[in-house]
């Protein structure tokens, strides 16, 4: 008789365990990979290489040839445009006549001037007369006074004789005495007079001197403005510009030309706010003209900023080469400092200098790069001193990564 054998219960207990710990393992690997990193396409990057030696600082800007010697023509009186005798481009001294000019009302301005002051002349000169007439008069009076004193005079010297001698009494000796005093008050009175009479003929002389010197500097500057109806160039140089035409109406004060001097130019560079807090006069400089390099130095630096450019002035040492003019646009290169050993790489897209930045350095393998902390020194145009963070042989990516502000690590693709 067959007897039926149990069958032990199976357990599963070891492959739950196995189960568990696989997930646990998978879940360790995974907590310890890094994040994968957004993908960057390679070509699109500017990549430098972190190097220890010289560092020349400079400072780069764009900008044009500016003549030392502008002289802006301005008109000096309202007019109607005649004639146009000189166009941009012709080359003028300093008497040339640039264009001619019409007003009636000025011209009718400067003769009415000159009437007043032919009248003034005249007024003057009868008036001079007059006055001088009424001085003689009074020195005149003065002389008969002075004449009339000494005779007084004589009498009481033969009144005090003729008395000492008995031959006359006091009273006559008295009324000698009394005739001299008259005498000497008229002759004071007269004196005084004649200073009087001096004195204001200076005065009215002097001011009608003065009416005359008025009304002659009226009629010179009116004889000015007809004059300056024929606009000439003041200056040598090559006229630059000049956008008027025959029968246009020109206001006091409305530019009229501008005449440039060719011997001198300079160069006048525009340079980014970010770069120009080093600059200094007397920097030494290479200007590209496209025709040659010419040597110079900083000889001005705008105290304000336009358009986050500052402009800055080169004094050109060098002869000009061919072709050199004013407008013509030029790259400037200014040296700043020259640094005989410190580790740096080039400029950062941000631009940062002395400051505390975010770069992405390359690993290893050249595929990925991951977001460092960089404190940068002094910089230049081109490139940048590295304090902290980098060290040599690193390689960093220099282009604009702030799409990428929250990463902290990039693919490079």
């Amino acid at each position: 008789m067959d007897i039926p054998r149990e069958k032990k219960p199976r357990t599963r207990l070891p492959i739950y365990l196995g189960i568990v710990a696989v997930v646990a393992l998978a879940l360790v690997g995974l907590m310890s990979l890094k994040p994968a990193g957004p993908g960057v396409e390679r070509a699109t990057l500017l990549i430098d290489t972190v190097k220890r030696g010289e560092m020349l600082r400079q400072v780069r800007g764009n900008g044009t040839l500016v003549p030392e010697d502008l002289r802006i023509v301005s008109a000096m009186t309202a007019g109607r445009i005649e004639r146009i005798v000189a166009r941009p481009g012709t080359r003028v001294e300093e008497g040339s006549v640039l264009l001619e000019m019409s007003n009636p009302d000025v011209q009718l301005e400067a003769l009415d001037a000159e009437r007043q002051l032919t009248l003034a002349q005249a007024e003057l000169a009868t008036q001079r007369a007059s006055l001088e007439t009424q001085r003689l008069a009074a020195v005149s009076a003065a002389a008969t006074a002075r004449s009339e004193m000494r005779e007084a005079e004589r009498q009481v010297r033969v009144a005090e004789r003729l008395s000492t001698d008995g031959l006359s009494s006091s009273m006559d000796l008295e009324r000698a005495n009394d005739r001299l005093s008259e005498a000497r008050e008229r002759y004071d009175s007269e004196k005084r007079r004649l200073t009087v009479v001096e004195e204001a003929t200076e005065a009215q002389i002097a001011l009608r001197r003065s009416e005359v010197d008025r009304l002659r500097s009226i009629a010179a500057f009116q004889r000015d403005r007809v004059s300056s109806m024929t606009v000439r160039a003041g200056q040598k140089g090559v006229v630059q510009a000049l956008a008027l035409q025959p029968g246009q109406w020109v206001n006091p004060g409305q530019e009229i030309a501008r005449v440039a001097g060719q011997d001198r130019l300079k160069a006048v560079l525009m340079v980014p706010e970010s770069q120009a807090r080093d600059l200094a006069l007397g920097l030494k400089a290479s200007v590209d003209t496209r025709n040659g390099f010419i040597a110079g130095h900083v000889s001005r630096v705008d105290p304000a900023v336009q358009g986050g450019t500052v402009a800055v002035d080169v004094a050109l040492d060098d002869a000009l080469p061919r072709g050199a003019r004013p407008d013509l646009s030029v790259d400037g290169v200014i040296q700043i400092e020259r640094i005989a050993d410190a580790l740096h790489v080039g400029r950062p897209a941000d631009g940062s200098t002395e400051a505390t930045t975010q770069l992405f350095r390359l690993e290893a393998d050249g595929r990925t790069a991951t977001r460092v902390t960089v404190r940068v020194g002094r910089g230049s145009a081109d490139a940048v001193e590295i304090l902290e963070g980098l060290k040599e042989g690193d390689r960093v990516i220099l282009s604009e990564m702030s799409q990428w502000s929250t990463a902290t690590r990039v693919i490079l693709k």
